[in-house]
């Protein structure tokens, strides 16, 4: 995993835990697999503890690691470095995304109602008058419309975290079913029909071909004129071309903690999130 991520999730009491569990040589971690001392390291290695920043799993890898039977993810997706010769090699792969999906729903929730009041965008306009400034429009979450778009581990959760508030929550996915939505508290609609009445719009879908884009150009002019862009899932759900258009225009506002470039341009209108 990338060395940010390391330093972030294993302190001392963890590292503590994991020696009680298992062998845990040096170099423990390693941040690419060719170098002379992980695949020193590699040669003997049957588990491996993965996060954010592993290099892809491949053959020439695998190689290296004739013992390796376990790969153990401390985040969400496996995609990215997981491949088909580990499923070919038959080993264990397990992944946190359970627990991954809770801070995410928990900042997505925030996004949310900080979109409600507008704060990203007074905070904007504070630093950029340097004085006390009041966003236009109102500043309420009471009776706004919020539309979550894809309802799996994360979407789900973020549907749960907002049953207290005084919103009218729709769900957008075609593999949801209207009586698991209905009992979460949730309407189940078509995205088309749900973007003019949305007042935020949260993005939870995964990134394959067929959500590539999923908010282009004619989906963001369906929203309303004030409405608001919460994407915690991947940036290339998003059409950041359009988006900018929207957002330099006033018309829209956006509040990413993914994007697409990652990151932005240093002009773009359009984040990265106050909250990130």
């Amino acid at each position: 995993m990338a060395e940010t991520s390391y330093r972030a999730m294993f302190d001392a009491a963890r590292l503590a835990r994991l020696r009680g569990l298992a062998r845990l040589d040096e170099p423990m971690l390693v941040t690419a697999f060719d170098t002379p001392a992980a695949v020193r390291r590699l040669a003997r290695t049957e588990v491996l503890l993965t996060g954010w920043g592993c290099p892809p799993l491949d053959e020439r890898m695998l190689a290296t690691a004739p013992r390796l039977r376990a790969v153990l993810h401390a985040a969400g997706t496996v995609k990215e470095h997981v491949t088909e010769a580990c499923w070919r090699r038959g080993l264990l792969v397990t992944t946190a995304a359970e627990a991954n999906a809770v801070p995410v729903a928990e900042y997505a929730l925030a996004a949310v109602l900080f979109a409600g009041k507008r704060v990203p965008h007074a905070a904007a306009l504070s630093r950029s008058a340097r004085a006390m400034v009041q966003a236009p429009g109102l500043r309420a979450n009471l009776d706004r419309t919020v539309t979550v778009v894809g309802f799996s581990r994360i979407g789900r959760r973020v549907v749960e975290l907002l049953r207290p508030f005084a919103l009218r929550v729709l769900v957008a996915d075609p593999y949801a079913t209207p009586e698991l939505v209905a009992a979460s508290g949730a309407e189940l609609t078509e995205l088309d029909a749900a973007l003019p009445v949305s007042d935020v719009v949260s993005l939870h879908a995964p990134a394959v071909p067929a959500t590539y884009r999923l908010l282009d150009a004619r989906r963001l002019a369906l929203l309303p004129d004030g409405a608001t862009v919460v994407n915690t899932a991947r940036g290339a759900l998003v059409d950041t071309g359009a988006l900018t258009v929207e957002c330099r225009s006033g018309r829209l506002s956006a509040l990413l903690d993914v994007t697409d470039p990652e990151p932005l341009p240093a002009d773009s209108p359009c984040g990265p999130c106050p909250m990130s």
